[in-house]
């Protein structure tokens, strides 16, 4: 254990403490400080803006243009607004960018994270919580995931969350910290209350390239393969809403501040399947017609199904989803449409 110490900060749980949301102006970002705000955290989020939208950040929350990398603009905000969490969302995401671009990613995910760290070690936030994916895990893993299938990244985004995970459980080890990494699967729908949602101008997200199709900002979907080892031929995956993964991100940290010896991993996931053509199914049923869709060669890497093992998801944290694959669509259809038309 380092001798670096920290001082008592009060009760075990987290409602009222400020809290640093990075990356606070994207999708998850967004709806991460949503869920703290109105479980009564004050919320300080940082974002660059490359990929977020300053609009969508609930003006409740104090917002700071700029980098996690930037350790001097952390380390005073992090004392400035005596930071007691960290919520780490900031980061690459696009799998198939990180093919082509890896540098870009172990730059973005890895060495960024790796200088917040740094941040939070000096300024003593011993609370983390960090969003990772499910991309961790071997791809010929066994079906359904779960928090013991083997770590093996296929892909560049994969391995610059894990490195972050490494970093982390390292430090959990060295200093007075803790931490959750929550490794998401398929993200998808909006706020149900409209106030935020993707805001992505090209959504690769299957849901939110049919809502796409569905509102006339595609002309259709294309399906890649439909020789899939499932019931219909076409992949299967795990689809958890936005709102409900933010609900997770809240429960974690109170959970880390109430028990500060606790350091884990958690599959973020409904737990359930769907494939390629049930969730077009949804999608054309929520907007009163079919969704146009051609079939494309299928893509290389892509497996007949992923689902989340989330039993210790619910078992430690109490966790039910609330929303279904039909609310995940219904709430994604209306916030494009509302925002299409200029409402939101």
């Amino acid at each position: 254990m380092s001798s670096l110490t920290f001082p008592a900060h009060g009760p075990a749980q987290g409602q009222g403490h400020p809290i640093l949301v990075t990356g606070g102006a994207g999708y998850v970002g967004s709806h991460l400080v949503l869920e703290l705000l109105d479980s009564g955290f004050q919320v300080v989020v940082l974002d660059n803006l490359v990929t977020g939208s300053r609009w969508v950040v609930d003006p409740r929350a104090d917002f700071v243009e700029g980098s996690v990398e930037d350790d001097a603009l952390v380390r005073g905000l992090l004392r400035d607004y005596d930071i007691r969490g960290i919520l780490h969302v900031a980061g690459s995401t696009v799998v198939s960018e990180s093919i082509r671009d890896p540098l870009k990613y172990y730059r973005n995910n890895t060495a960024a994270s790796r200088s917040l760290l740094e941040s939070a070690v000096r300024e003593r936030v011993r609370h983390f919580v960090f969003s990772s994916t499910a991309a961790v895990y071997r791809p010929l893993g066994p079906d359904p995931v779960s928090e013991n299938s083997v770590v093996q990244p296929a892909t560049p985004y994969g391995s610059s969350k894990l490195m972050t995970e490494q970093m982390l459980a390292h430090m959990a080890q060295s200093y007075p910290f803790n931490y959750c990494a929550l490794r998401y699967f398929n993200v998808a729908g909006a706020d149900p209350l409209g106030r935020a949602g993707p805001s992505g101008v090209d959504p690769t997200q299957l849901i939110d390239v049919a809502v796409a199709v569905a509102i006339g900002k595609r002309s259709e979907v294309t399906v890649y393969g439909n020789d899939f080892a499932t019931p219909d031929g076409t992949g299967v995956r795990d689809y958890v809403h936005v709102s409900d993964l933010a609900r997770v991100h809240v429960l974690a940290l109170d959970q880390l501040f109430a028990r500060p010896s606790l350091s884990h991993v958690l599959n973020c996931g409904s737990g359930l399947g769907h494939s390629v053509l049930e969730v077009l199914d949804a999608v054309g049923q929520e907007a009163g017609r079919p969704i146009p869709h051609v079939l494309g060669p299928r893509r290389p890497g892509d497996l007949d199904r992923v689902v989340a093992d989330n039993r210790s998801l619910k078992e430690q944290l109490a966790w039910q989803p609330r929303y279904d694959l039909r609310a995940m669509v219904k709430h994604a259809l209306r916030w494009q449409a509302e925002k299409r038309a200029g409402t939101t």
